[in-house]
């Protein structure tokens, strides 16, 4: 199994987008991830407002063979 490893904001971008994945926000709260679009409880945001968010929740960006997960850092 692969560990997983932080990454910086412009790696989980190129990840991403490589994905045709975007950030996206649950509509009515601050909890933040990755989307490909097209559902009504998510919406697209900027990738700046998505940075934002991460380091005001003190989140970090976690990727494992391809895979990115969000998490709260120790």
């Amino acid at each position: 199994m692969t560990e997983l490893r932080e990454i910086d904001i412009e790696e989980a971008r190129r990840i991403a987008t490589a994905k045709a994945l975007q950030p996206g926000r649950v509509r009515g709260t601050e909890q933040i991830r990755f989307t490909r679009g097209g559902s009504e409880r998510i919406e697209v945001i900027d990738w700046t407002a998505f940075a934002t968010t991460v380091e005001r929740r003190n989140l970090g960006i976690y990727e494992s063979g391809g895979f990115m997960k969000l998490m709260r850092k120790h």
